[in-house]
């Protein structure tokens, strides 16, 4: 049932649209603040690698020789900057060198050209916009597409000093590795193809008069440092849906409604709307709580009904006075007071009856009455208010028949083994016993 209640809530929620507080890290931080302020929004980028041009290429000439695909030479080389306007996309704008050459000796005729470019690109986290942040941990992944313009410089040939500005589209991807909470390594992977071009990598002119579809394939492997006001770099940084954070306190809620609705002593009144939440399992209480007590004289009347009939059971089903006796001394006979009252219950008669039954069927038999206070107050007036109420109950036994000197009065004073902020069970307190001798 809560887990329908949480869904529900959620969904009704959605719909509110208030902000989002809480941000959470891979290294377990919260930050409670503005979402766009709890990133590191740029980034510095430099790597070096090899770049190497697919096409086009006069009679003669290729990139490289065909068994070595990846030479060790380095020959490009970029730095730029990266603007992350949304946890998810930003802009980078770079600067990249590159030098395309065979000259090793290969069987392609010598060539070398240079190229300087710039490039302006958006970028995509997606690792964080597959919400995958958690699971990938220290790993990420940027995807990037954009345009480039470039200065072509043939540096051999009959065109070594002339320049030619080309331009086209870029596109690659960059899986990452954070290595320290700032900083990350990465390998870039792209694909430059360009709409404007007259010049072929190895520095010829083509005899084309429209313009070539040249493309250049580029590997890198480069260091990014996030700068901010937050200790971890920008990419790493787990953003939740704003509705993360509801769903978090829809839950808290329903936690306390659940605790709100516990039934402590299983009365079938909720612990919040319970005054007395802990009454005897079994007996009857109104809609606050508390046992029905209809004569206030402190004890349930669904008790003292079982009680009563114990009694009564006792007395008609057995002539043995030990059993009634018993039943005295261990304290189910129990005359009650109202607070600072000396005047017994008027439920409390009946056992005032009982035990004035006894001792005439048994003449013989003496009675210690202990009378007894609740805290409130101080503890030398409770002293004599228990002495007065055992004395009130031996008066009524005296002038029921009884000789005054087969009772023995015992104050005990106050009683301090019930909770004395609980009004009802100071009325069980208030009391005077009986034991028989």
């Amino acid at each position: 049932m809560r887990k329908q209640l949480l869904v529900l809530s959620f969904l009704a929620a959605s719909f509110t649209g208030y902000s989002q507080t809480r941000i959470k890290d891979t290294v377990s931080d919260r930050v409670e603040e503005n979402p766009l302020d709890s990133y590191n929004r740029w980034t510095i980028e430099a790597g070096a690698g090899q770049s190497k041009g697919i096409k086009p290429y006069a009679n003669g000439y290729y990139s490289s020789n065909p068994n070595k695909h990846f030479a060790l030479d380095v020959n490009h080389f970029h730095v730029g900057a990266r603007y992350m306007a949304s946890p998810t996309f930003g802009i980078r704008g770079s600067f990249s060198y590159d030098n395309l050459s065979n000259l090793s000796g290969s069987e392609s005729l010598p060539f070398e050209m240079q190229l300087l470019s710039f490039r302006a690109e958006g970028v995509v986290n997606a690792v964080r916009l597959l919400n995958f942040e958690e699971r990938a941990g220290r790993f990420g992944m940027l995807l990037h597409a954009g345009f480039q313009v470039s200065q072509m410089s043939p540096q051999m040939g009959s065109n070594e000093g002339r320049d030619e500005y080309n331009g086209g589209f870029i596109f690659g991807v960059t899986p990452q590795l954070r290595v320290f909470k700032s900083v990350g390594i990465y390998a870039d992977f792209a694909m430059n193809s360009n709409i404007r071009q007259h010049f072929n990598w190895d520095g010829s002119y083509s005899d084309r008069s429209n313009n070539l579809a040249g493309s250049m394939f580029t590997f890198a492997l480069g260091v990014s440092v996030s700068f901010g006001n937050q200790d971890l770099h920008g990419d790493w940084a787990v953003i939740p849906d704003s509705r993360t954070e509801q769903i978090r306190e829809l839950d808290e809620r329903l936690g306390e409604l659940e605790t709100m609705m516990n039934d402590s002593d299983k009365d079938g009144v909720p612990d919040y709307l319970d005054v007395e939440p802990n009454s005897i399992a079994g007996v009857a209480v109104d809609s606050k709580g508390r046992m029905v007590d209809l004569n206030k004289n402190g004890v349930a009347d669904e008790l003292e009904k079982y009680m009563d009939a114990k009694i009564n059971t006792a007395v008609t089903e057995s002539n043995n006075s030990e059993v009634v006796k018993r039943l005295i001394n261990e304290g189910y006979v129990s005359v009650f007071f109202d607070f600072n009252s000396t005047k017994p219950t008027a439920a409390s008669t009946q056992n005032i009856s009982f035990v004035l039954t006894y001792l005439k069927n048994n003449p013989d038999a003496t009675v210690d009455i202990q009378g007894f206070a609740d805290e409130i107050g101080s503890t030398e007036y409770n002293n004599a208010l228990s002495g007065r109420r055992a004395d009130t109950v031996r008066d009524i036994l005296v002038k029921a028949g009884i000789s005054a000197s087969r009772i023995n009065i015992v104050p005990q004073g106050e009683d301090t083994s019930v909770d004395k902020d609980s009004d009802a069970a100071r009325r069980l307190v208030r009391r005077a016993t009986f034991t028989i001798k």
